[in-house]
Formats: C-alpha cells, structure tokens, sequence
C-alpha cells in the first residue's frame, strides 16, 4: 500500500466533506441565524457528538483497530469477522441502554452542557427536546465507526472518508426543503441529523457487502456459515465471553480517558459560552467549522502518513528513521500551518462574510464570529502539530505520557478562561483554547526531546525566519487589500465578495510561496517521497 497515495485519497475525500461541510454552515447561518434557536440546537447536536468522539471514533476506533487487524493477520478473515460481530452486538446493546437514559435524562445532560442558558426556559426546553429526538444518532454513528474500523483493516479506506459528506447532504437538503415546511424550522436540522445517521450507517453496510463479497480462500475453504457468521455469533452470552472483546474493553479504559480530556474542555467550554450572550455557542461553533478545515485537511494526511511509518520505524529499532519522520512533519506543519494562521486571523471578517453573512446572519453575527476565527487562529500551530508530536509517543505504545499533558493543558484552558472571557467573552474562549493548544504542543515537544525519541535536524532557526518574513509579507499584502473593502455592505453583491475573496487567497499564495522561493526555501521537497 502507498502510504502518501492513501493519504491523498483520504485528504481529497476529507476535503470534498470539509466543503459540504461549510456549505451546510453557510445555508445554516442563512436560515437560521445565530440567536437563541441555533445555540439550542448546537447544544443538543453536541450531546451525541460528544459520545461519538468519546467511544465510536476516539477509544473504541485506537482499541478495536489494532486487535482486529491482530487476529485477520493471525487467525485469518473468518475470526476476525466474527469478532466484529460481536463488537457490532455488544456496541449495539450498550448504547441502546445509553440512548433509553439519556432521553430520560436529556434535562440533566443539557443543564450540564449548558447551565440552562442563563435561565432561559424557552431555549433549554426545546434543547432538551431536540436532544431527545436526536440522541439515537449514537447508536448508529457507533455503529458506522465499526463498519469503517473493519473497511480500513481491509484496505477500502473511501466509504469511511466519504461518509461524512451524506450528513452535509443531509443537512443541507433538510434545510432548504424542509426548513420552509415548518412552524419552527430548527426542528429540520434534528430530523437532518437522523436522515444523515441513516444514510452512513446504509453506506457503510453497502461498502461491507461489497469488500467482503469475495471472501479469502481460508474463509472460503470454513464454508458460508463462516463467513455470515453461526448462530452463536449473535448470542450477547457468547460475544461478552470473547477474550478479544474482553482485551479490547481494556485497552479502551486508557484510550478512553485520553480522549475524554478534549471532550470534557468542550463540555466546560460550551457550558460558559451557553451563560455570555445570546448566539455565542453559535458564533463559536460557525468559527470553529472554519478552523477545522486546514487542522482538519493537514492533520489527516499527516496522521495517515506519519503514523503507520512511526510504528514501523520504531519496531525496527531505526531511531534515526523515527526523528527523521517527526522532523519532516513538523517542517510540513511550519510551511503550511504558520501562513493559514495569519491569514485567517487577517481574512477572518472576509471568510465570515462570504461563507456565512447571509439571511438572518446578520452584522453582529458576522463581527462575533470573525473575533472568534481570530481566537482560534493563534493556536492553528500548535493544534496541527499535536497531531504529529503524540503518534510520536503511540508509536512506542506510551499513552501515559499524552494523557498526563492533556490533563494538564485541560487545567490551563480553564485558568485561561477565567483571565480572557471577562476581557473577550466568547473570543476569550477560543483564544483560552488556543494557547493551551501551543502548551500542549510544546511539552509534547519537550517529552520526545526528553527521551531522545527526536532530535531535530539542522537549519531549523532560518527555516522558521523564512517562514515567518514570508508569512508577514503575506499578510500585510492580503491585509492592504482586505481591510479596505466594506465586506458586510458587499452582502448585496455576493458573487462579487466570493470574486474578491478568491483573488485575496490566489494572491496570498502566490505572495508567501514566492517569497520562500526567494529565500531558498525548497517547499516542494516536503511533498516529495523521499522526502521521507
């Protein structure tokens, strides 16, 4: 398998899901606005999400991989379908229970998420019920993160990178078609929510029909019933007696709590921002959207490439090799990271305004959103460069290390926050998060240093000079242009804001690589494969 080849595939898919994905912020903001409605929503919606990063697609996903790939490799294709199965039941049992407690309970959870927006009975109630409608979607995003683990262990890694984009489909199609039909149109984006969990979970069945049509000869030779799996592979009995099922619970204890650091920073995060104004979880979650695209787009190539290469330099015992490949990444990181980061914060108002200053967004929802995009925008380093510093230490099986630094980093957002939110409210926020980000960061740094994991090359001081002259150049360019334009009254013109929007990012680009190559900067090589 080529690994920059793979990387590519995912990174193009991810890509096609990121621009779905701000097409259904775009026609959100526009129908919906950012008032009190919309953070409702956003609270309820981030419930689920939650779980599904906690369980589905972050512990469950780093324990089940690794001891599915174990026993195909081992024990051939049948025992590992088999073990799916029950994966599949026991995921199934468990989170049906969680979903009948949560919607018993969708009050208590969305007072925790939310401290019941300042005492506003209107927006907690119909948060709650928003919650309750939508809480199912667990389950089958559970299910959908199974149904990927076993695709990727077999090398179809498109229905899994593809799958978000049916939930922007959804969304997007709930919105425009629906939205008008109700008396209260938020109700769209929950029944969008479900539509879209049906249609990856549908998606995912159909890619598993197909990659395991043609069974491998070992599976072949076990007969059919092997291969649909004995009547004891649905027995709950049997698959909780499964000494895999049982190891991979275990391994999901530490995962799990690696994870959950992030989550629980979220869940203070939007539990402070439900408290400021009216629309700030809004504002925060459109601002957001736009930062995950580069961390996003980087981080999954990187951690596609990075990763598996880690692993294998480091059971080699190749020391150098292992350096080698974290130096590569973090000069990636610096290249591409560092611009992004100043252009964003430069062309905050300018991104805002083409993507999302539409209908019931108004010019308060713009300005609100855009000093959040500047918050974020400080730590867009660091968040890229975690996901190349910590496969340094999964490599090597240390989960302790990372879970220490994060726990630490969750202690500092909120320091930070209780220094910025008076100041910026809700930007006080994203830029808390920011910084903490860059904290964590950097000790990840000094951890691998420590333990002469990495060492980095030489010439790093005048690459990052080059890098930051050729970033600031960029930006007082883009700025000299962007600062004089009048971006919410051009909300009469969008196509001709979208224009000037794209020639400000060309013009970037051409501006910060032209000054590298000046410099002497051979940005290509980091593209290359022997590069690594």
């Amino acid at each position: 398998m080529n690994l920059l080849k793979t990387a590519a595939t995912i990174s193009g898919l991810t890509l096609l899901s990121r621009i779905t994905g701000l097409a259904r912020e775009t026609l959100t903001a526009a129908y919906f606005g950012a008032g009190s409605q919309t953070d409702a929503f956003f609270v309820a919606f981030r419930l689920p999400n939650l779980l599904r990063r906690l369980f589905a697609e972050g512990a469950f996903s780093q324990a089940f991989v690794p001891v599915l790939g174990q026993v195909k490799s081992q024990n051939g294709d049948a025992q590992a379908l088999r073990l799916a199965r029950h994966c599949a039941l026991i995921m199934a049992a468990v989170l049906a229970l969680v979903c009948l407690v949560a919607i018993i309970g969708a009050p208590i959870l969305v007072w925790l998420m939310s401290g019941g927006f300042g005492g506003n009975a209107e927006t907690f109630g119909l948060s709650v019920m928003l919650t309750r409608w939508m809480f199912p979607y667990i389950l089958m995003i559970s299910l959908v993160a199974l149904a990927s683990g076993v695709l990727n262990t077999w090398s179809e890694f498109k229905a899994p990178a593809f799958a978000p984009v049916l939930l922007n489909l959804s969304f997007i199609g709930c919105a425009v078609l629906i939205s008008p039909l109700l008396a209260e149109p938020i109700w769209a984006l929950a029944l969008a929510v479900v539509l879209g969990g049906i249609a990856q979970l549908t998606l995912m069945a159909m890619a598993l029909k197909s990659s395991l049509r043609h069974p491998s000869a070992e599976t072949h030779q076990q007969g059919r019933e092997s291969h649909a799996g004995r009547p004891d592979d649905w027995s709950l009995r049997t698959a909780w007696r499964d000494e895999y099922v049982r190891r991979i619970l275990r391994l999901m204890v530490p995962a799990t709590l690696a994870v959950s650091v992030a989550q629980v920073s979220l869940i203070i995060n939007t539990h402070i921002a439900a408290r400021l104004e009216a629309g700030s979880v809004s504002w925060l979650s459109f601002a957001d959207r736009l930062m995950e695209f580069p961390t996003a787009l980087l981080g999954v190539a990187l951690g596609t490439v990075l990763l598996p290469s880690l692993t294998k330099a480091n059971s080699e015992q190749d020391a150098a090799r292992v350096s080698q490949l974290i130096d590569w990444g973090l000069r990636l990181v610096a290249l591409l990271a560092i611009p992004a980061s100043i252009g964003l914060a430069v062309l905050a108002i300018p991104l805002a305004a083409a993507l999302f200053h539409y209908g019931q967004f108004d010019h308060q929802d713009l300005t609100m959103t855009a000093q959040a995009m500047i918050g974020y925008a400080v730590g867009l380093f660091g968040l890229i460069a975690i996901k190349v510093l910590a496969p340094g230490f999964y490599a090597q099986q240390n989960i302790k290390t990372p879970v220490k630094i994060a726990l630490f980093t969750l202690a500092l957002t909120q320091a930070l926050n209780i220094l910025f939110v008076p100041l910026f409210a809700h930007a006080g926020l994203a830029l808390a998060t920011s910084l903490a980000a860059c904290a964590n960061a950097l000790l990840l740094y000094r951890g691998l240093r420590k333990r002469s994991v990495y060492t980095p090359a030489a010439g790093w001081t005048g690459f990052i000079i080059k890098i930051l002259i050729s970033s600031l150049v960029m930006g007082g360019v883009i700025g000299s242009v962007a600062l004089e334009l009048d971006w919410s009254g051009l909300g009469a013109q969008p196509l001709l804001r979208i224009i000037w929007l794209a020639v400000i990012v060309l013009v970037a680009g051409l501006v910060y690589f032209s000054c590298l190559r000046i410099l002497g900067v051979r940005w290509m090589q980091f593209l290359k494969k022997d590069a690594v």
